[in-house]
């Protein structure tokens, strides 16, 4: 960015009229500077760990060359600021701007500076230097969300001049809703109150604007103008009043206008519905008018989801809104949409239907919902958990709403629980349809609100349990969600029927011979939701009973009696766990299953902020040690991710006793105190944070370790740390990448044969961890970019990694395509070594003899490396490659290639 001494200029070199309004850069050369911000900006996209040197050295001046004379000169710095955003906003997410070296702190300096600059582009002539102005503001919102907070004041003129000014382009005055639309949405109410008057008028001005994406785009400011002007029904010493119907009268002429496009229409009744959920009380007479034209938008196709989603923001106002002008069509409609084929329509539906219930069922005739219940049934279905999900949900709020009736009660009963009944024996249920059925909100409303008998539901559930000649023996995960439906049904029965239940399942497992081991199965994951969620010790000899299912030869009872006997400790630990800890001491064959239990009280405890008694931590601090040498991988990872959890309880105990044993001359017990740190991290903020924040150097410098056990343990923790906690680790990077790049490469010594008699097997032992590795490295370039160099990983490492085994390949395809989006430089400059490896892989041809696994397996490779090609074709400037355009004209010859690029391209 230094200038030159020569002095022609872009339009007239000789023009000495333009000569003599120089300034202070007379002597300098628009090309010389051009290049430079180019240049600069080239080191920005492709050298993200030097930012930070860039905000201390080349930030103040790049702001500086705000003031360039020359247009193209004065885009090419905007665009290079730009890019310097937009490389902050990558390097740096998830991060706080409270460390004094981090990009975003250093941007967060700079911000007074940049507006007060930005300030002067914006009183310019020029159309295109106000629309790059607003762009660098935009850009500026997005990476620092509250930093104009103090600086609205100066920044509302420019947006007025933008918007209010003849000369103004479409372009422009875009630009300027769009950034004014970031603005509102990204700071606090307060701050715009004083210029709301100012902005409003030619915002709503904006809205009667012939062209439509101007008019759009008001639309959408207007939107948050709405939340800005009332944040609340509560008062906030800000008179809203004076602004409700002018906004409202803009929006209106716009709903109202049926000659527009789609984008104006869909913003309008957008717009209109959060108008009337926030100046509801102030529209009292305009509703009448108003919402019969919402409820006819629905009947319109292009229009109706929109409209949909409109009503479920009004369903939600705080101030009640009154519909009872349009509710009973509106819930017509509704209910028609349950049978539409669309899909997002129906979901959309659902949402908007369970908040008009909420909030209107005592208006809404039992007609009408007799005739949505047989419309929710056919809608329970595995092949869609999460239109099931909102299906339960609605069902749970019309027996639970004040309006439900006899009738509604047994239509749930014969239409709806049979459904959720099926559902509950599918293993595919999780998420939210897990959480709906298995809290048994649907069951907890048949006893509550139907009438209908415990014991009947109760038998329902556990026959689900029963093997069926057609289907065979239900599969686990469907036993933990009955069992889970079994426990809270039995809590919302009340004490006596919960006791009898635990009673029933305790005599299942005393009487049950073992030739039935789904029926053992349940009984002990049924027994442990119980216990988990209510003191089980007045059962005397419960734990005794569920300590002989170890006894089994088969290992899911074994595995659902330690899960049963962990959670029941739960429920009541004084007692319990002495009980446990003896166990483990004396059962030296069940050791490992009673770890398990363990385990599941630790967790539970860990989760709840719950402490153990002195004298427990420390015996179960001592057993817990005493088994990190244990020659069984698994009983080696539960005692790992028990001391983890532990370390979340007692963090000052803990972490200094992983510590010293990171010096263990047993290398398992090194491995095992690492992966006790992995299991530690949580997302969450931790008071271990602060603790282990110096001593993680110990545990993740193991990564040289000369045993691969321990590296693999510490590769996963480094790559645990980068994911949830990146700021704990940024500091020791420098050191780190190195090592951990040593660990994608193939290592001969890892490398054996086995002798299997007739033929021989080359084994691996280095796979797992350069699968780590290079799993380390894409979460990295994730969550740390600023302090990474993707330059010195891409060769060799990368490179490397293209050309390895079958699992590598498809993680480096993906590390690839996500280099090429935040690196492009850097990609760019090495692109040609990459090619080779890319095209051996898509033209790679498995034997003739090869098995139908072998083939699929080479299909999946094929598609992985075209996605990653497609990445790559998306760089600027990748036609400089004469390789990379050779690919790609080798691909167009393919018919079978290209057209399975084209189907990529096109996802």
């Amino acid at each position: 960015m230094d200038e030159d001494t020569d002095d022609e200029t872009p339009e007239d070199e000789e023009d000495d009229e333009s000569a003599n309004e120089y300034t202070d850069d007379e002597d300098a050369s628009w090309k010389v500077r051009r290049a430079a911000a180019k240049c600069l900006a080239g080191l920005i996209v492709s050298r993200s760990e030097m930012i930070s040197k860039v905000y201390q050295e080349a930030c103040p001046k790049l702001i500086d060359r705000f003031k360039e004379r020359e247009e193209n000169v004065k885009m090419d710095v905007f665009n290079t600021f730009i890019d310097l955003l937009r490389q902050t906003g990558n390097v740096t997410k998830g991060q706080t701007d409270t460390d004094e070296s981090s990009p975003k702190w250093l941007l967060k300096q700079e911000v007074s500076k940049v507006v007060k600059s930005i300030n002067r582009q914006l009183r310019e002539k020029s159309v295109k230097t106000k629309v790059g102005a607003f762009s660098v503001l935009r850009e500026l919102v997005v990476v620092l969300p509250d930093c104009l907070a103090d600086h609205i004041g100066s920044l509302v003129p420019g947006i007025e001049r933008a918007l209010n000014d003849k000369s103004s382009t479409s372009n422009l005055k875009i630009e300027a809703l769009v950034f004014t639309k970031l603005v509102l949405a990204s700071h606090a109410p307060p701050v715009f109150h004083p210029y709301i008057k100012a902005l409003s008028s030619p915002v709503l001005a904006a809205v009667g604007e012939r062209y439509y994406k101007v008019t759009a785009e008001a639309l959408r400011v207007c939107g948050e103008l709405v939340r800005v002007v009332r944040p609340s029904t509560q008062s906030m010493g800000f008179d809203f009043k004076p602004f409700v119907h002018p906004i409202y009268n803009a929006i209106m002429s716009r709903l109202t206008n049926q000659d527009q496009d789609q984008e104006v229409k869909e913003s309008a009744i957008t717009c209109m519905g959060l108008v009337i959920s926030t100046f509801g009380d102030e529209l009292r007479k305009e509703l009448p008018s108003c919402l019969p034209v919402l409820v006819d938008r629905m009947g319109n196709e292009i229009t109706r989801l929109t409209a949909v989603k409109a009503f479920a923001v009004i369903a939600t106002s705080p101030l009640h809104i009154d519909l009872s002008c349009v509710l009973v069509s509106l819930i017509a409609e509704l209910t028609g949409f349950l049978r539409k084929a669309n899909r997002v329509l129906r979901q959309a539906t659902l949402i908007t239907m369970n908040t008009l219930v909420t909030a209107y069922g005592d208006k809404i005739g039992s007609d009408a919902y007799e005739v949505i219940v047989v419309e929710l049934s056919s809608l329970i279905s595995v092949s869609d958990l999460h239109m099931t999900a909102l299906a339960l949900e609605l069902c749970c709020t019309l027996m639970t709403g004040k309006s439900c009736s006899e009738n509604i009660s047994l239509a749930v009963r014969n239409k709806v629980l049979p459904q959720a009944l099926t559902l509950v024996k599918s293993p595919l249920l999780q998420g939210q349809a897990l959480l709906v059925t298995c809290s048994a909100r649907i069951f907890e409303a048949l006893v509550y609100h139907a009438n209908t008998s415990f014991y009947t539901l109760l038998d329902s559930l556990l026959s689900c349990a029963k093997p069926s000649p057609q289907s065979g023996g239900v599969p686990k995960q469907a036993l933990y969600s009955i069992a889970q439906c079994v426990a809270v049904l039995c809590l919302a029965a009340g004490d006596k029927n919960c006791s009898s239940t635990v009673k029933m399942l305790m005599e299942i497992l005393k009487d049950d011979s073992g030739t039935n081991t789904a029926k053992q199965h349940l009984a002990l994951l049924s027994l442990g939701e119980i216990g988990r969620r209510k003191d089980l010790s007045a059962h005397a000899g419960i734990e005794t009973i569920v300590i002989e299912s170890f006894q089994s030869p088969f290992e899911e009872i074994k595995s659902a009696a330690s899960y049963a006997l962990g959670n029941i400790a739960v429920g009541n630990l004084p007692n319990y766990l002495p009980f446990i800890l003896n166990q483990i001491d004396n059962q030296q064959k069940k050791q490992y299953i009673l770890l398990h239990s363990l385990k599941e009280v630790i967790v539970r405890q860990s989760v709840d902020k719950a402490d153990f008694q002195n004298s427990s931590v420390e015996k179960i601090l001592a057993l817990l040690f005493n088994h990190c040498e244990s020659e069984e991988e698994g009983v080696r990872n539960v005692v790992a991710e028990c001391l983890g959890k532990m370390a979340l309880i007692e963090p000052e105990k803990l972490v200094p006793a992983l510590k010293v044993r990171t010096t263990s001359q047993a290398a398992f017990t090194r491995a095992t105190v690492v992966t006790a740190v992995k299991y530690s991290v949580v997302e969450r903020p931790e008071k271990l944070d602060e603790i282990i924040f110096p001593e993680i150097s110990s545990f993740l410098m193991l990564i040289k370790d000369g045993d691969r056990h321990v590296r693999r343990a510490a590769v996963a923790a480094l790559s645990t740390f980068a994911h949830y906690k990146p700021n704990l680790i940024k500091g020791l990077l420098p050191e780190l990448l190195p090592l951990l790049y040593d660990q994608t490469v193939i290592k001969k010594e890892l490398i054996r044969t086995v002798d299997l008699g007739p033929f021989k097997h080359v084994v691996d032992d280095g796979l797992e961890l350069r699968k780590a590795a290079f799993e380390c490295v894409f979460t990295l370039l994730d969550s740390c970019l600023d302090q990474l160099n993707p330059s010195s990983f891409i060769i060799p490492f990368l490179k490397s990694g293209l050309e390895d085994h079958y699992d590598l390949k498809m993680l480096c395809h993906l590390i690839l395509s996500l280099l090429a989006d935040k690196c492009p430089s850097a990609v760019l400059a090495v692109l040609d070594s990459l090619v080779e490896p890319l095209q051996k892989t898509i033209n790679f041809k498995p034997k003739q003899d090869a098995v139908k696994q072998e083939h699929d397996r080479n299909e999946d490779m094929i598609r992985s490396a075209l996605r990653a090609i497609s990445s790559l074709d998306r760089i600027s400037g990748v036609d400089y490659s004469h390789k990379f355009k050779s690919l790609m004209a080798d691909m167009k010859r393919s018919e079978r290639l290209w057209g399975k690029y084209q189907t990529i391209r096109n996802e």
